[in-house]
């Protein structure tokens, strides 16, 4: 594979049977770290909101954090695909904003951008614009209130309703979709009849690639999930170097002479 990863390249991946890694990233550092351990796809994505800014939803998050944090992340990474999400009410009052939201969030350094729901008449302006496409069903974040919480979408006869819309976001020039907190049986039908490469989050193993937060997946979360796995116990190793730090200021071993001009 070429050295820089783009939207054609994952449809590649697909189409081979290999499995697409994907992460998310927030900053310069931890783009740069997830660029360098070769995942696919990196998405600077709305629960930025939840996982930096410390609210209990994505919906305060707003277009202007997304440039920012979008902008930070592109100074980290070289070879990964960039995608950034359109953040709540920067792409469903019309075509024409979600189009503009999209060339912002370009600008900023993404190389492709993610809406959550049935907009296949944004997906398509968007697509239109040159500006590649991922989609996001299932349990969307944005809706969250309108579910009720954070719950299983596409259980029984719902499935259908998902495929119906994985179909007419597909149609529209989506390369990707994002299938979040429903059945495995449901990613697994949609995996393989749709063109999209279908990336799961709590959506079981037949999805075309998976996506975690890298806060769960460095164990740095506060809270943990069914659908993630913690890789280190992040939380305890960053606590263990700060009293150490602590420790050796408090009893003037750091900083030593080596550490000094």
């Amino acid at each position: 594979m070429a050295s820089k990863i783009t939207a054609p390249q994952i449809l590649k991946l697909k189409a081979s049977g290999q499995r697409i890694v994907c992460v998310t990233a927030y900053d310069t550092a931890f783009g740069e770290l997830a660029d360098s351990s070769g995942v696919d796809l990196i998405l600077v994505g709305d629960s930025l909101g939840n996982v930096v800014l410390g609210h209990s939803t994505t919906v305060p998050v707003n277009l202007e954090d997304m440039i920012h944090h979008t902008k930070a992340v592109r100074s980290g990474v070289s070879k990964a695909l960039l995608i950034a999400d359109l953040p709540f009410g920067s792409y469903q009052s019309s075509v024409e904003k979600a189009v503009d939201s999209a060339v912002a969030l370009m600008k900023a350094g993404a190389e492709g951008v993610k809406l959550e729901g049935d907009y296949p008449e944004c997906v398509r302006a968007i697509v239109k614009a040159g500006i590649p496409v991922m989609g996001h069903l299932g349990m969307t974040p944005q809706s969250v209130f309108s579910f009720g919480g954070p719950r299983v979408q596409g259980k029984g006869e719902a499935g259908d309703e998902i495929i119906a819309i994985a179909d007419r976001i597909s149609e529209a020039g989506a390369f990707g979709i994002v299938l979040e907190l429903v059945p495995a049986n449901l990613a697994k039908r949609i995996t393989e009849s749709s063109p999209c490469a279908t990336i799961g989050i709590g959506a079981g193993p037949f999805c075309d690639g998976q996506i975690q937060v890298l806060n769960d997946v460095l164990g740095l979360s506060a809270q943990t999930f069914k659908h993630a796995k913690a890789y280190m116990n992040g939380n305890e190793l960053v606590k263990e170097a700060l009293k150490a730090y602590a420790e050796e200021v408090r009893g003037s071993a750091f900083p030593a002479e080596e550490h000094s001009f």
